[in-house]
């Protein structure tokens, strides 16, 4: 299954999801592969990979294959993204079916999760992403200006189903950063589950200061902070995805 992680709005934790979901996952026995598709790298340096000779913008370019930029770590294979990235996005602007190059790249691949990690913007890249994916995560802070960003998302997602991928689907909304002693984040909550038509997955992401930590160490919460709230809620969601895949 290849599930695109997506929010235009930065600061939802996007990259946090993509890395420990796709830990718990490979924990859990499954064979992961995560592609940093972000020009800021920041799966990468969370993942300790950092001096790249090749990345994702050799493999839009057409310099390389995907297979041949892998990392292992932590059971995982990861493609990684540094800031060349943005520059390829550009000179790719003019060519035919430029929508469609990761989907072509990745077709290729058998893995049971491919976890994409998306830039916070609708960029080309995006919908690269979208345009290669079966499934999508939208991570979401339960705060009110969240809320602002989840009909452009939803529309983007629509809009791209109907051009180039009839078989994209919205996973759901990830609840992230959760504080439960908050009564805003019950009242965005139920605001979701009454005016939308989507998934709330049931095990949100608390707020927890070790998942901040975690990649200055170059690993994910998982392997730095085991015992942790953010590592057993990231476990408890990927039960759920493997539950519901």
């Amino acid at each position: 299954m290849i599930i695109a992680i997506v929010n235009q709005k930065g600061g939802t934790g996007k990259t946090t999801t993509t890395v420990n979901l796709g830990s718990a996952l490979a924990q859990a026995g499954r064979s992961v592969l995560l592609v940093d598709f972000d020009p800021q790298g920041n799966l990468s340096y969370s993942l300790g990979i950092t001096g790249s000779e090749q990345t994702m913008a050799d493999v839009l370019n057409g310099d390389a294959a995907i297979g041949d930029i892998m990392y292992e770590v932590e059971g995982m294979d990861v493609a990684p993204s540094y800031i060349e990235l943005a520059d390829a996005e550009i000179s790719l602007a003019g060519l035919e079916e430029r929508e469609l190059l990761l989907k072509k790249q990745l077709e290729a691949l058998s893995y049971d999760y491919i976890l994409i990690d998306c830039p916070p913007s609708l960029s080309l890249l995006t919908i690269n992403a979208l345009s290669a994916a079966e499934r999508v995560i939208i991570p979401l802070q339960m705060e009110v200006l969240s809320l602002q960003g989840l009909d452009q998302i939803i529309n983007t997602i629509n809009s791209l189903k109907d051009v180039l991928n009839e078989n994209l689907e919205i996973f759901g909304v990830l609840p992230t950063m959760v504080d439960r002693r908050r009564k805003l984040s019950t009242e965005i909550y139920e605001h979701i589950q009454e005016n939308y038509e989507l998934r709330i997955f049931e095990h949100g992401i608390r707020s927890n200061v070790r998942a901040s930590e975690a990649p200055s160490f170059g690993q994910s919460v998982i392997q730095y902070a085991p015992s942790s709230n953010s590592a057993n809620d990231y476990r408890a969601f990927a039960n759920e995805i493997l539950n519901l895949s």
